[in-house]
């Protein structure tokens, strides 16, 4: 039998058969890990409630044929405490998740930055002491730059020439100068683009600092520009609820 161990963020389980399910993780050394947790439904189990989504997890497996079994867990952060009972923490939470999963689509790929990034976004979300809306839009520019589509916000997508520029083009990858204009593009105010570079780079006095509309704009863009790469939409994204913040 081929032991290994390594942590994680739990980011989905399913049903399998009458007592297993069936964790997808993000781990640490392994990238995506999907793996059987067995009895974990029936009440007697002291692994579940340590396999649920949002959970932060130090996990021994082994080997499997088709799938490695789960056969140690311990707690790490416990995310969920602080995320399932607000609705807005929770359904940015579920597109982090989402995101992530998307993301790391081949098994056994290492995805350390990714893991890192979501580890990160979960512990803010769980902490409630920014906005959740702010919190997964940096989330999503920042796992977009780790996949290799990070946005143009500051120069122009295709010329490079030095903005800030007025137009924003999701399909050219970002803010486009006059002359390298497409057709139907955005024109977002300065401040939206000063607030996706903010975010972007991690200067969050400034990201909170910006105002209602400017943070839903900035979403609507940063959503538009995920899907884009992704080629399909997040079946959590137009769930998260966007509203003032109240620290």
């Amino acid at each position: 039998m081929s032991l290994y161990r390594d942590t994680g963020v739990v980011l989905r389980v399913q049903k399998l058969g009458e007592a297993d399910r069936i964790i997808t993780l993000i781990t640490q050394k392994h990238g995506k890990v999907r793996a059987v947790a067995k009895g974990v439904r029936r009440t007697t189990s002291r692994l579940g409630a340590r396999v649920e989504p949002f959970a932060h997890v130090d996990v021994q497996f082994y080997t499997g044929r088709t799938l490695d079994v789960i056969t140690q867990v311990q707690t790490i952060d416990a995310f969920g405490a602080g995320i399932v009972g607000d609705y807005q923490r929770y359904t940015a939470a579920c597109a982090v998740l989402e995101t992530a999963d998307r993301m790391s689509a081949e098994e056994g790929e290492p995805v350390l930055r990714l893991y890192l990034l979501v580890a990160g976004a979960l512990r803010a979300l769980a902490d409630g002491e920014r906005d959740a809306s702010l919190v997964l839009d940096a989330f999503l520019l920042r796992a977009m730059a780790f996949a290799g589509w990070s946005p143009a916000i500051t120069e122009c997508a295709r010329c490079g020439d030095p903005g800030p520029h007025r137009a924003f083009s999701v399909h050219a990858g970002g803010s486009v100068c006059p002359r390298c204009k497409p057709p139907g593009s955005a024109s977002p105010p300065i401040e939206v683009l000063r607030l996706l570079d903010a975010l972007a780079n991690g200067r969050w006095d400034s990201a909170d600092a910006s105002g209602e509309s400017t943070r839903r704009e900035a979403s609507g863009l940063v959503a538009a520009l995920l899907q884009w790469h992704l080629e399909r939409q997040l079946r959590s994204l137009p769930l998260v609820e966007r509203r003032p913040f109240q620290p």
